[in-house]
């Protein structure tokens, strides 16, 4: 007889769709899912037996709904950053009873990137990129400033980055040659910041990015393949950075660009900060408490940020390849035993399509943007249709859409996933597109060089140059 089991899931967008996807596609348990989202997502409408509503995430009512169904509830699982931050962990469990899979709130180590890198610097020191802390409370006035932010620069050679200390506080994180040109525009981004909290303004890394995602049951970690995210807006890597827009992983543990070697090194500062962090009978850090964002610089690898969450779109990549039911997985997780998990052998390209004004790029649309299409509805339906021709190695997950009136629309945000899942890249990556051109309205557009093998080239001949300068 299949066990029932309740699931809630916190959701934010094609990242918990993916979530959803592997929970009721279960063959062992009969899947009932209670979402939580932040909008009124059609494919988390159709798979969940309950679906709410909460735009802000608010921990407080995201803890009501699950309390008014603790008896249906048998665990939760969270994706958003937000609610992580807030301790929805903490409040969850204590009022309901319900066990979470994310890190408590002590855990949630993006809410503070100062600390993130005195952690590091703390415990893994050759990883991080040289940094400085700037606070108001040290530089009462903008001249003084400018004149310490200066002098950093000038040891850095006005190759910089900056960050504000908290996640959405000021102007975000500016990039020297991305955001700014000139010292002038870079004090601008950092005085903004700085009326906000504390900045770190550290040395711009140059090499090639890998996104390092693991499995936490609070006493073992289990690595996850690596993969590949696009965070610039335009083909080519042109443009501002956004939340991603696309990703891509290999058939198996390593990206094209990386050695095994790398990958060895990645393994062992994880696990240097997880024994520097982790209680042996602490679940604190059960979910994936370490999806951190390495630049491989054919020297020592660098950290730029890890986060307590599942990766946007990273996670995607990987949740449909499980040769393990996922809920067996997260029933592990709670458990304290999970040591291991299994995935297909199977490359995956993720594609996302965006609506027109994504982070607010209107003034720099692509020429294939059709402005006659801005705010109609999207038709999803010939892209779910392609599951016909290629069975389960096709994945279609909306992200910020939501139903009105029986049809879908696009939001602000990233709108509409695609992921192919083939033996190689290439192909994977052809699926993927096939998909994403069988969605039609709203006026979406995509990056169409996403896991090309031109880009995956390019990667692995900057690589081996740095290499070669070691």
């Amino acid at each position: 007889m299949v066990e029932k089991v309740g699931v809630l899931v916190v959701s934010y967008g094609a990242r918990e769709a993916a979530i959803v996807d592997v929970l009721k596609r279960s063959r062992k348990y009969d899947v009932k899912l209670y979402v939580v989202d932040k909008q009124r997502n059609p494919f988390n409408v159709e798979k969940a037996a309950e679906h709410v509503v909460i735009p802000d995430l608010d921990v407080e009512k995201i803890c009501h709904f699950a309390e008014a169904r603790k008896d249906k509830i048998d665990f939760g699982i969270v994706g958003p950053e937000k609610p992580i931050i807030e301790g929805v962990r903490d409040i969850v469990e204590k009022r309901t009873g319900i066990p979470m899979i994310c890190p408590t709130k002590e855990y949630a180590i993006e809410a503070s990137k100062v600390q993130q890198r005195l952690l590091f610097q703390e415990t893994v020191p050759e990883v991080n990129p040289r940094f400085k802390i700037f606070s108001l409370k040290d530089l009462k006035t903008m001249d003084e400033a400018k004149k310490a932010l200066y002098r950093w620069l000038d040891e850095l050679e006005d190759k910089a980055v900056v960050k504000p200390d908290k996640p959405a506080a000021g102007k975000g994180v500016g990039v020297w040659g991305d955001h700014f040109t000139t010292r002038e525009q870079l004090f601008e981004h950092f005085w903004e910041n700085l009326q906000h909290g504390a900045v770190i303004v550290e040395e711009k890394i140059e090499g090639e990015e890998s996104s390092f995602q693991a499995f936490c049951d609070g006493k073992h970690l289990v690595p996850l393949p690596e993969t590949r995210d696009y965070k610039r807006a335009f083909d080519g890597d042109k443009g501002p950075n956004t939340g991603g827009m696309g990703s891509y992983k290999d058939a198996g543990e390593v990206l094209p660009f990386m050695t095994k070697a790398d990958r060895e090194k990645e393994l062992e500062i994880v696990n240097r900060i997880f024994e520097e962090w982790h209680v042996a009978d602490s679940q604190a850090l059960r979910g994936i408490p370490f999806y951190l964002a390495f630049m491989h610089t054919g020297n020592e690898p660098k950290i730029l940020e890890n986060n307590s969450r599942p990766g946007d779109p990273e996670i995607i990549n990987i949740l449909p390849v499980l040769k393990d039911d996922f809920v067996d997985v997260c029933y592990k997780i709670l458990d304290g035993n999970l040591t291991s998990v299994e995935l297909e052998r199977e490359a995956t390209v993720l594609t996302y399509k965006v609506p027109p004004n994504y982070g607010g790029y209107a003034e720099t649309f692509p020429d294939c943007v059709n402005r006659d299409e801005v705010g109609k509805p999207v038709d999803l339906t010939k892209a779910y249709a392609l599951s016909k021709k290629y069975g389960d190695k096709i994945r279609v997950y909306p992200a910020s859409m939501e139903l009105r009136n029986g049809e879908t629309y696009a939001l602000k945000s990233r709108a509409v996933g695609v992921l192919g899942i083939a033996p190689d890249i290439e192909t994977a990556r052809e699926i993927s597109l096939e998909g994403i051109n069988a969605i039609k309205g709203g006026a979406l557009w995509y990056r169409t060089d996403i896991a090309s093998k031109e880009h995956i080239s390019k990667s692995v001949r900057h690589m081996e140059a740095l290499r070669k300068r070691m």
